[in-house]
């Protein structure tokens, strides 16, 4: 019988992955599915039982498929789909918070819509590889829900937007039926959002700590680690710690997949290196003006866009030089209109 037995495919185990475990393994190792990450030491699961393990020359992140001696793993299979972020603080380096996700959940709370923070999130989910789905959370404290899911589909970009209350199990059926027969999720939202407390909705018991909602409307803080939990129906789901910066890592590409309206304008403006501020005949000009395009919209496109760049410059000495002559030029050039 295969080492990836029927046990390993109810951790979401693919066909693909056998080959890839003969590419890294050594004699005597056996596949397992990091489940839990605790910085000093992890928790894996071969498909029987679970364990913890240490890891020495690799760096494994929740949901990574590894090669495990023991308890140590020895190797990390090649990551099918991949969330990454820039790492908090003046450093860039990335920082991978989950791996081999099929469902992205990009969760908003009731209490606390910001579709520009959402449009972050969502940039984050089309970078990883993995399908995005809007959640809106706690929707038993709004009063206009579904004013919010079409607020949330107007940045949604075809993303579908699941209306969710873990009080009256509003929504909780589309999204186990999201994650079925054993896909794996990964919810991406600000500290507060309702992550764990969605978890437990799911499972029907209390696995994961939270805490009440504060007076204030806001959530608190629970979870401290990533960790993969199995649903009962099939499927699994990664929980994650707020993200109080969700910078973005390399992979401009993926704002596309966010704002596409206002890549499409871009190309109907008359130059095609416009930056959008000064030139005649702009579209996205002319859209800002008409309203066809909101203005925070296109401010939150433009950010994001300079985060990316910024973090692709810090490793690509041609963006360097490039930047570098632009600036000299738009230098001269502003040399030249104070020049009596």
């Amino acid at each position: 019988m295969s080492r990836f037995d029927s046990r390993l495919a109810l951790l979401g185990r693919d066909p693909r992955f056998e080959e890839k475990f003969k590419e890294v393994a050594s004699p005597g190792d056996l596949p397992a599915r990091v489940v839990a990450d605790f910085a000093a030491d992890y928790v894996v699961h071969d498909g029987a039982v679970a364990r913890r393990a240490t890891a020495r020359r690799v760096d494994p992140a929740v949901g990574d498929w590894v090669a495990l001696n023991g308890n140590s793993i020895d190797s990390v299979l090649e990551r099918r789909t991949v969330f990454s972020r820039k790492s908090a603080g003046a450093q860039t380096r990335e920082q991978i918070l989950a791996s081999n996700i099929d469902v992205a959940f990009v969760l908003a709370a009731a209490t606390d819509v910001n579709v520009r923070r959402i449009e972050r999130y969502l940039v984050i989910a089309w970078q990883s590889g993995a399908v995005p789905v809007i959640v809106l959370t706690k929707a038993d404290v709004a009063d206009e829900p579904e004013a919010m899911r079409i607020e949330l589909e107007s940045v949604a970009a075809g993303a579908p937007v699941i209306v969710t209350s873990a009080l009256t199990g509003q929504g909780i059926d589309e999204i186990t039926i999201a994650l079925q027969p054993a896909r794996t999720g990964v919810l991406l939202g600000p500290s507060g959002a309702g992550k764990s407390t969605l978890i437990n909705a799911i499972l029907g018991t209390e696995v994961m700590r939270t805490r009440e909602v504060h007076r204030s409307g806001e959530g608190r803080h629970v979870t401290s680690h990533r960790q993969l939990v199995q649903l009962p129906g099939g499927g699994m789901i990664i929980d994650t710690p707020g993200l109080r910066e969700a910078q973005l890592w390399e992979g401009e590409d993926a704002l596309a997949g966010v704002f596409d309206d206002i890549e499409a304008l871009a190309l109907r403006c008359r130059f095609t290196d416009c930056s959008h501020v000064t030139e005649p005949e702009c579209a996205i000009k002319a859209a800002l003006a008409d309203g066809t395009v909101e203005t925070g919209r296109f401010q939150s496109y433009r950010k994001l866009q300079r985060e990316l760049r910024a973090v692709a410059a810090k490793s690509d000495a041609r963006i360097r030089s490039e930047d570098r002559k632009r600036w000299k030029l738009i230098s001269k050039a502003n040399r030249s209109r104070v020049r009596p």
